[in-house]
């Protein structure tokens, strides 16, 4: 196979995007659109291919950033959110990959690459990637552990398999006047201000407002992402940025007001970006990121304060899904 990377003459932004958007493990953030992203905000971003006759066989996209205890040095670091996709059961091609990786990494000044697959835990494929080289890292970048809710089922099905207060809130929110719409360009500015609450009342960082904006500007237009907003009586309430890509569609950023809370606006709003995934095709709606702990005991008692992502499993655990727990991320030297 030979190996491919963006930048070359030849190469085909829309072939990789296909290729992840078929993948078993596509994710968005493999997608050529998060690498723009987050080009505009410091990165580096290259996506390796490896292909024969012609086809995509697997690869991995990116982000490049010199590391920060060698201001001096012409060394970088290498990170590949949810990637790489290649099929981590044929461990010849597994082993192509990262012969490939490694070689790119060399000739670019890379000495460390993390790999952070959105593969779930496997016990059998931690012993093949030590026997590649790979060693776990301390700590994973993306969530590890999370809730996928089966969109498989029909609306009803997926309703009853509700915890009863979060169904009955969904239905609270619809009877009390909250409706749910699709924004566009002119309410990213709504929802930029609502993420400026939800972080001051939940004391954690977010984004400049431009990262959001251009978030929505690379996947909303092709169908890959969605704001959704939630709003009484023209007031808005609550909003939501969804991804999806490969058969499943993300929670990835949320924000809500001080107002209205009563009203129920974020079980619904949830609702309604399930029913937006759903009529994509998507199979799997990923609530992102729960506490570690819930992987092991889902009944496990919720400390208080609820801080971290605690707060956060207090609201998720009730919408009927399963917790996963991935693989982690993985490190690898280039020397």
């Amino acid at each position: 196979m030979d190996l491919r990377h963006s930048g070359q003459p030849g190469w085909d932004e829309a072939a990789w995007d296909a290729f992840v958007q078929n993948h078993p493990h596509g994710h968005i953030l493999q997608m050529s659109g998060w690498g723009r992203l987050k080009r505009a905000f410091g990165w580096q971003d290259v996506r390796l291919a490896l292909v024969a006759n012609g086809m995509i066989r697997a690869g991995v996209q990116l982000l490049l950033r010199r590391l920060p205890r060698a201001p001096f040095l012409p060394a970088l670091a290498a990170y590949a959110p949810k990637g790489p996709l290649v099929d981590w059961q044929d461990e010849g091609q597994v082993r192509a990959l990262l012969q490939a990786l490694r070689r790119f990494c060399l000739r670019r000044g890379v000495l460390l690459f993390r790999l952070e697959p959105d593969v779930p835990e496997d016990p059998d494929l931690p012993g093949r990637l030590r026997r590649l080289g790979l060693r776990p890292a301390r700590r994973s970048v993306q969530p590890r552990t999370t809730v996928w809710v089966d969109l498989q089922a029909d609306e009803e099905t997926l309703l009853a398999r509700m915890h009863p207060k979060w169904r009955y809130n969904v239905r609270l929110a619809a009877r009390k006047g909250v409706i749910v719409r699709e924004g566009d360009a002119e309410d990213l500015e709504v929802f930029t201000a609502l993420m400026a609450v939800t972080g001051q009342r939940q004391g954690f960082g977010i984004h400049e407002p431009a990262y959001y904006r251009l978030f929505w500007e690379q996947f909303a237009p092709t169908g890959h992402a969605v704001l959704l907003l939630a709003e009484h009586a023209g007031r808005p309430l609550a909003g939501l940025l969804i991804g999806q890509a490969a058969g499943r569609a993300w929670y990835l950023y949320g924000a809500s007001g001080n107002e209205g809370r009563e009203l129920m606006p974020n079980h619904r709003l949830q609702w309604e970006a399930m029913r937006w995934a759903k009529a994509r095709g998507c199979r799997i709606y990923d609530l992102w990121g729960v506490p570690d702990e819930v992987a092991h005991d889902p009944d496990a008692a919720i400390p208080e304060p609820a801080t971290g992502l605690w707060g956060v499993w207090r609201f998720k655990r009730g919408f009927g899904g399963r917790v996963v727990r991935y693989l982690g991320a993985w490190d690898g030297l280039t020397i």
